[in-house]
């Protein structure tokens, strides 16, 4: 028997609202139809401000609200536009927007704002929200979540496979006898936070400016030293520690080690970055027995990350999910659609092999 999902998702990068209809069959997953939809400007630099600065209970409850109504307005032009009659669908599977991610204090959380009530009352679909909640209580880390949509659509693939995804921060699934997988650290959000800072762009297109430029091998050793690449797993991460601000102090502090000798053009600071980026994830693809590594996320689409990533991975065959017949543009959105269907049915997810949680839970709370 068929049913319709619809899965929502906006990462870390914040560039936009990734939608995506989908077919659950008994054995099957098919995705319908999809599109995606700018993320709104003044919205977002509301959650940059949330995110690394205090704000009051008022603005927090406003913003979970504001939030609401922009995915409700996305799911409406969606619904619309591809003809879609809202009584098929069973039920939208919507993450809302990471504005912090705390698994290991003294009393663990995630917060994710984007008030399902209000998308429920818009769109009279029933919305399936607060993934992580369950999962941290379990204590467990909350994330990545990916990895378990990864092993439902790969694992009967031969070999030795990884999954990689790169958004604002990258995740790598390891798929085998036992699912693991963890946020390796940084994806696009250092090089999307330093492009935007001195040009008029949100993002580096297929890595051209990094290409330009000449990475700073020093540099480089010093931001590897950061703790989380050294920490072992399960561990997850998100912009509460890679952010503008955190690598703001990095540069302060190497250039004031280096007084007489750093001078480093801004391209050169890109180039950097992706290098970051590209030898934090070989170096955990290196730990593992990896011979087919499948991508997906924004930072696939960066031609110049992957020929790095390559080079760094000799060994590796590296592919887009699109190669393996799945989309990499709308791989989380989808995987929302299906954790939507998993909470519908009342089915544990098994995750605890990758967040470190006591057991599998059923995730997900239903806004009927």
């Amino acid at each position: 028997m068929s049913e319709f999902y619809i899965g929502v998702m906006s990462g870390t990068s914040l560039d936009g609202i990734d939608i995506a209809l989908c077919e659950i069959k008994e054995y099957s997953f098919e995705l319908l139809h999809e599109a995606s939809y700018p993320f709104d400007a003044e919205a977002k630099e509301t959650v940059l401000y949330a995110i690394n600065n205090p704000v009051t209970l008022k603005e927090i409850g406003e913003l979970d609200t504001r939030l609401g109504e922009m995915y409700a307005n996305a799911l409406e032009r969606f619904l619309l536009n591809k003809k879609i009659q809202k009584e098929s669908i069973k039920a939208i599977g919507l993450h809302g927007q990471t504005v912090w991610h705390e698994p290991n204090g003294a009393y663990p959380f995630s917060i994710q704002l984007g008030n399902a009530n209000v998308v429920t009352a818009r769109t009279g679909i029933r919305v399936v929200s607060d993934f992580r909640g369950k999962d941290i209580a379990h204590g467990g880390q909350g994330a990545p979540f990916a990895p378990a949509f990864h092993h439902y659509l790969f694992s009967r693939l031969e070999g030795n496979i990884a999954v990689l995804n790169i958004g604002g921060m990258a995740n790598l699934s390891i798929l085998g006898d036992e699912l693991r997988g963890y946020d390796t650290g940084c994806g696009n959000v250092l090089m999307d936070y330093w492009i935007a800072k001195h040009s008029n762009t949100p993002y580096d297109e297929e890595g051209a400016w990094a290409k330009s430029g000449t990475p700073n091998k020093e540099l480089l050793k010093e931001l590897l030293k950061e703790p989380y690449f050294s920490k072992e797993a399960p561990k997850s991460t998100g912009r509460e520690l890679f952010n503008g601000a955190w690598l703001q102090k990095q540069l302060e502090n190497f250039a004031w080690k280096n007084q007489n000798t750093f001078y480093t053009k801004a391209r050169d600071i890109q180039a950097t970055l992706l290098e970051l980026t590209v030898i934090s994830i070989a170096n955990e693809v290196k730990k593992t027995p990896t011979t087919l590594l499948i991508t997906c996320g924004g930072g696939a689409q960066n031609g110049y990350l992957m020929q790095r990533l390559q080079e760094e991975l000799s060994g590796v065959e590296i592919v887009s999910s699109d190669e393996c017949g799945v989309s990499s543009k709308y791989m989380e959105a989808m995987a929302f659609a299906w954790l939507a269907h998993e909470r519908i049915h009342k089915k544990c997810v098994k995750i605890s092999s990758v967040t470190g949680a006591l057991k599998d839970s059923i995730l997900g709370a239903i806004y009927e």
